[in-house]
């Protein structure tokens, strides 16, 4: 598993409560100027969370701050946001294709010129997000309640709230910055302190609390706030998540390829005709071992025990979704119960529920090589 945790930001105490009620594990994280975060656990990955205040540049600050702190691997903004076009609904979430910082520009003598600063969502980030949002594995609402929808789209950032639909400012944001969705004080300073930690992995994600048009008000009063707040917190912790499996699937590979680069030399067998090449290789000292044996367990029962461990583990990691954890945990227990009875048919049903573990978890690496190691042995017992 990644060590470094997800840094996880919000401007409001509203906002910070729904990320903060999905941890587990919490403890204080004093930085020596003053600022305080909380660390806690959401499901296999760490997460710092901490709370910036309103506007553009203390949230660059302490984003910065926490960042320098916990060196994560990732770091996402959550809180609401106000909507610009009448296709986003109420409810819905939004994560930042792009971050505008709408309030650049110069004065002249016919009017002020636009100088927009945008930063991207990066590729890797922005692919999770959408393959997290297609899965709606992140949503778990109440029997019947209807999935928000998520919209990847660009999100515009400025220093004032905005709750008109004719005002200049408003006139300013759509004619200059068309293409922004939701509008809100806080996603351009994370955006710039990401960029400036070696393009570190910043991911917005906004729940839509009013339209920005006049009826903030009412919509406040009809409690949007904390229904968007919910919404996008339940996004961001499941991204949180996903982008740590990542982030571990990544550090795997690259110690799979050290460990066949130590390997040494690299020989290219040819043969032409009707020849045959066994091994070819330059100087050898010690064992050899042609292709790769999983180390094989001496006890199968205490070996399914010990898988069951890490299935369990692999699952609250979030590797394994709920129906396949629950398929794979029947397979398992099909399989201890034919090591009991120790018949024929017995070990030919536990073949075949071995198969299908495999099936199951091919994914997860760990868990299919201690598989293969575990079939090896009961392979021997038919």
């Amino acid at each position: 598993m990644n060590s470094s945790p997800v840094v996880i930001l919000t401007a409001l105490n509203l906002e910070y409560d729904a990320v903060r009620s999905r941890l587990t594990d919490l403890r204080v994280h004093r930085h020596p100027a003053g600022t305080r975060f909380e660390v806690g656990r959401l499901g296999g990955c760490r997460v710092a969370l901490g709370l910036v205040g309103k506007g553009n540049h203390p949230a660059a600050v302490l984003a910065e701050r926490a960042m320098a702190e916990f060196s994560p691997a990732a770091v996402i903004f959550v809180g609401v946001a106000g909507a610009l076009w009448p296709s986003i609904r109420l409810g819905d979430v939004v994560v930042a294709s792009q971050v505008y910082a709408y309030h650049g520009g110069t004065s002249e003598d016919d009017g002020l010129k636009a100088r927009p600063k945008a930063w991207e969502i990066p590729h890797g980030a922005g692919q999770i997000a959408q393959h997290l949002a297609r899965s709606g594995e992140w949503f778990r609402g109440q029997p019947g309640d209807a999935a928000p929808r998520v919209h990847f789209a660009p999100i515009a950032a400025g220093e004032i709230v905005q709750d008109s639909a004719v005002s200049e400012q408003a006139r300013w944001v759509r004619q200059h910055y068309n293409d922004a969705v939701a509008i809100e004080m806080e996603a351009a300073g994370v955006a710039q302190a990401g960029h400036l930690n070696r393009a570190l992995p910043v991911v917005v994600v906004r729940g839509i609390s009013d339209r920005a048009d006049g009826t903030k008000t009412a919509t406040d009063g009809e409690n949007w706030q904390p229904r968007a707040v919910a919404h996008a917190a339940a996004f961001a912790t499941a991204l949180a998540q996903e982008l740590v499996a990542d982030a571990a699937a990544d550090q795997r590979e690259t110690a799979k390829r050290n460990r066949q680069a130590q390997m040494g030399i690299t020989n290219r067998n040819i043969a032409s005709g009707n020849a045959r090449v066994g091994v070819q290789a330059g100087q050898i000292h010690g064992n050899v071992t042609v292709g790769w044996e999983p180390e094989q367990p001496a006890d199968l029962a205490t070996a399914i025990s010990e898988l069951r461990d890490l299935l369990k583990q692999a699952h609250r990691d979030g590797q394994l979704d709920e129906d396949t954890y629950a398929a794979a945990e029947t397979e398992l227990d099909t399989a201890g119960d034919c090591l009991q009875e120790e018949t024929p048919q017995s070990r030919s049903v536990l073949m075949v529920s071995l198969r299908r573990l495999r099936g199951l978890v091919a994914d997860v690496t760990e868990l299919a090589a201690r598989l293969a190691a575990i079939m090896a042995v009961a392979k021997g017992l038919s």
